[in-house]
């Protein structure tokens, strides 16, 4: 009886994606004595990395913990984050000599640039003896043999182990695609409905009056159900931005109405406080102190208040500051996947292994990063998710 052929092109590990999780994984696998071959359609790797945190990088956050992300099963994200930390991930940075610093809210960036945190991912991938092939689309993927077959450009490789790292369609100009989901879903794994995340907000009708303030920005608490974020928020000609609003974005649900406190610092009274003080003062002028001088002028013109604090009374000085603790958005839209910085949904939790990543029905097929379905908050999360399911797989492939 004739022997099938075995394959020339043969591998331990075959990824599909060069992003943050697909170079880890190849990294620590390959770190481990595998032949890892890696594929990307791209024609360089990390490309999602090099203009992230404005080219520096926020490569990771302190305070990464479970309940700073999102996913239908909320436990899922523990295992991995536990195992590898954002301090091991910085000791591999520190390790390559590569500068960094901390902004506010535990973010850690490169001094320089992340082109910096590519070329290490690379170093390391070419310490573990990784096969990087970058510029081929990737064609037929199938299981025959206990092997996965997988046709890129000209050539056909094989493997036992197959992880799928291609991410989210988030920033298609990046050339980001929901091949991940058509692959899971070819393999017989479920996929949670993806959709934009931390994505600026779009806002029509009379709401759109705003858009005279584009460009404006201001400290505020958002809110949208049981989520909050203290940050900036940007008006923009669409609608609304800046940080505070790409983090409740992630949260908030179409036809939900989002809450606002634009005087985030104001103690209960202030305005009425600041009438007995200066009666003489104007209502925008004294929001002016608090907020950017358009911004108050729009605001007290939306109130309806103009004149001397004097001739208001205090009800209506009350009023107007529960308003601006809490003015409702109902959002129409967000700016989509061209606009959003992450995918929320994907690849099932419920599908795959939280220690290692694989398939709980499919022996050898590993899902990663963006492609399954855990979105981290904005400011380095994300990244971690990616270092840390990337580390989980690649030490089990």
């Amino acid at each position: 009886m004739q022997q099938p052929a075995v394959p020339t092109d043969l591998h331990d590990v075959i990824v599909l994606g060069g992003g943050a999780a697909g170079l880890m994984c190849a990294r620590v696998a390959g770190q481990r004595g595998r032949r890892v071959l890696l594929v990307d359609h791209a024609e360089a790797p990390g490309a999602k990395i090099l203009i992230s945190g404005g080219g520096r990088c926020n490569f990771t956050n302190l305070a990464t913990a479970p309940d700073r992300y999102l996913s239908s099963n909320p436990h899922f994200a523990r295992s991995a984050l536990s195992r590898y930390t954002p301090r091991d991930f910085l000791e591999l940075v520190e390790a390559y000599g590569i500068a960094w610093h901390e902004k506010t809210l535990g973010q850690l960036f490169c001094d320089g640039s992340a082109k910096q945190i590519v070329a290490m991912l690379l170093e390391e991938c070419s310490i573990g003896g990784v096969e990087i092939a970058c510029g081929r689309g990737i064609g037929e993927v199938r299981h025959a043999d206990g092997l996965y077959h997988v046709s890129f450009g000209t050539r056909t490789a094989s493997a036992p182990s197959l992880v799928i790292a291609t991410g989210g369609p988030s920033i298609p100009k990046m050339g980001a695609t929901g091949f991940a989901y058509d692959l899971a879903r070819q393999f017989g794994l479920k996929v949670v409905q993806p959709r934009p995340a931390l994505v600026p907000l779009t806002l029509s009708g009379e709401e759109a009056l705003f858009r005279e303030l584009s460009g404006v920005a201001t400290p505020v608490i958002a809110e949208a159900g049981k989520a909050s974020f203290r940050e900036a928020a940007l008006f923009t000609h669409k609608g609304l931005s800046g940080p505070a609003i790409l983090q409740i974005s992630s949260y908030w649900k179409h036809g939900e109405a989002i809450s606002i406190d634009l005087l985030p610092d104001a103690i209960p009274g202030a305005l009425v406080a600041a009438k007995q003080a200066n009666p003489r003062a104007g209502f925008a002028r004294t929001l002016s102190q608090h907020l950017p001088e358009r911004l108050a002028a729009a605001l007290a013109e939306r109130l309806a208040l103009s004149g001397e604090l004097g001739t208001m009374t205090d009800k209506a000085l009350n009023a107007a500051q529960d308003r601006l603790h809490d003015w409702r958005f109902t959002p129409n839209g967000t700016e989509g996947y061209a606009k959003a910085e992450v995918t929320a949904g994907g690849i099932s939790t419920a599908d795959l292994s939280s220690k290692t990543m694989e398939a709980k029905k499919v022996p050898g097929l590993y899902a990663i990063g963006e492609a399954v379905d855990v979105t981290g908050w904005l400011g380095g999360y994300n990244f971690q998710w990616a270092w840390a399911s990337g580390w989980a797989a690649g030490q089990v492939v």
